[in-house]
């Protein structure tokens, strides 16, 4: 099966170790394509494992699962990343997630901002576009 990510992967090799806390993500990007997975796959501890602490929305858990559930997801389009390789510690990825919501679709144009913290990646903020 192809990621959902749309890497051009198969699941089992791309997303699906990270989701699985087989692995960290090496990179911003990465960490960017397993938390739309996770959005696809509404896995609600991963998102939140995967959020900054100081940004984590703890308090919206079951509104976040109940939308990603919600949703039918289409597909992702990286559109740019800035710095998070592996060797640095912020990293911006801008993307592009489109999904279907009551038979329209949607897109979330977003510019995501990732710090890395003894040696773990972490979405912090977003600015959508």
């Amino acid at each position: 099966m192809t990621c959902y990510c749309n890497s051009g992967k198969t699941y089992s090799d791309c997303c699906e170790p990270l989701l699985e806390g087989k692995r960290n993500a090496a990179t911003a990007e990465e960490l960017m394509r397993s938390r739309y997975c996770a959005f696809v796959t509404a896995n609600i501890n991963y998102l939140l494992n995967t959020h900054h602490k100081e940004t984590r929305p703890t308090k919206e858990r079951k509104s976040i699962l109940k939308w990603a559930k919600s949703v039918k997801w289409l597909r992702l389009e990286v559109i740019s990343t800035k710095k998070g390789a592996s060797l640095d510690v912020e990293g911006y990825v801008e993307f592009k997630a489109f999904y279907e919501d009551g038979g329209k679709m949607e897109c979330i144009h977003e510019n995501s901002h990732f710090v890395k913290e003894n040696g773990i990646w972490f979405y912090k903020t977003g600015t959508h576009q």
